[in-house]
């Protein structure tokens, strides 16, 4: 009598599909979630890259975690830990009102937010991913895959992948103040403190020219020292080797400084208090240091205590109506 093979039972659909699933997690890839709705803008998709922790070496920070979207996307420590608990050689800024910004970084090297963008990624002191690997993750990942061809008619890349958390920074930017309030018509939104602050930071003292704290979002993107030297951080000297660029950083703006303590790329001044005391001391710039001249510049006096309390004022007014209820 012959052997008959006779065929074994059939698999369920749904045990084939389990066992699919099983495969692609195995081999690295992610399942979506029938209930994740996809991104339609770049500013969405770049919103969500911005948080996700796929973009670091060891996948545990994100953009997000030193650029903090409660502390107007600044960071609260001197300086972020980056993966492995290794600080960063500099304070984390605001992304707030980067759409404006002429350059990037406290030493001004990147030239675009897409530049910028790039530049934490692959930062070893920071997310420590090169951008080939960083592509590949994005790249194998189902809901990148769907979300880059929805948006962009394309696969991830380098280039999109940067353009989509450029774009989603540029979104950064409210102009609804009590400044903006104030300048907008309403009598009311200023503080009797924070309106002679006002006349102190443009009128009396050099906070407003043009090299500093000028324009609409506080900053002219000069780069000048800024009195706070450091043998460890010569600034820009360290791209250009130039003796005259020792020691000089990029101007922050001021739009929701009340919020991103603490201050300076070395996170050296604590509060806006100790900023306003520290340029208020002519002694901190004598006159053969490369400080900017107007900072050397003789005034006629010192701001006594009220005016110093009256211009920290002004700067917190300076706070987006979502950041308000963080100010003290």
């Amino acid at each position: 009598m012959k052997n008959i093979c006779m065929p074994g039972p059939v698999r369920p659909a749904g045990m084939a599909l389990i066992a699919l699933v099983a495969f692609l997690v195995s081999t690295g890839y992610q399942v979506l979630s029938p209930a994740e709705e996809l991104p339609k803008t770049s500013v969405q998709l770049g919103e969500r890259l911005f948080k996700d922790p796929i973009l670091s070496g060891d996948s545990t920070l994100s953009c997000a975690s030193c650029h903090k979207p409660e502390l107007a996307f600044a960071d609260n420590q001197a300086f972020s830990m980056g993966t492995g608990g290794v600080p960063t050689l500099r304070n984390s800024p605001s992304v707030t009102y980067s759409a404006n910004r002429l350059h990037f970084f406290w030493d001004g090297r990147a030239k675009s937010l897409e530049e910028q963008a790039a530049g934490p990624i692959t930062n070893p002191h920071e997310m420590n991913l090169s951008m080939r690997e960083a592509v590949v993750r994005v790249q194998r990942d189902p809901f990148y895959r769907q979300a880059f061809r929805g948006v962009f008619g394309a696969a991830p890349d380098s280039m999109y992948i940067c353009r989509a958390i450029a774009d989603f920074e540029r979104t950064l930017t409210a102009y609804d103040s009590p400044y903006d309030r104030f300048l907008a018509g309403d009598e009311n939104a200023l503080s009797e403190s924070a309106l002679r602050g006002l006349r102190l930071f443009f009128k009396e003292n050099t906070c407003a020219n043009e090299p500093c704290h000028a324009g609409p979002d506080f900053s002219s993107d000069s780069l000048v020292s800024l009195g706070i030297h450091s043998p460890a951080d010569p600034g820009l000297f360290s791209r250009t080797g130039k003796p005259e660029d020792r020691g000089r950083f990029k101007t922050p703006p001021l739009r929701n400084v009340a919020v991103t303590a603490p201050y300076m790329h070395d996170g050296s001044q604590r509060t806006l208090r100790e900023v306003v005391v520290f340029y208020n001391d002519m002694d901190n710039f004598p006159i053969e240091s490369n400080v900017h001249h107007l900072l050397k510049a003789q005034r006629t006096r010192p701001l006594d205590e009220g005016e110093i309390a009256d211009m920290v004022e002004f700067m917190k007014a300076l706070t987006d109506s979502r950041y308000l209820d963080q100010v003290k």
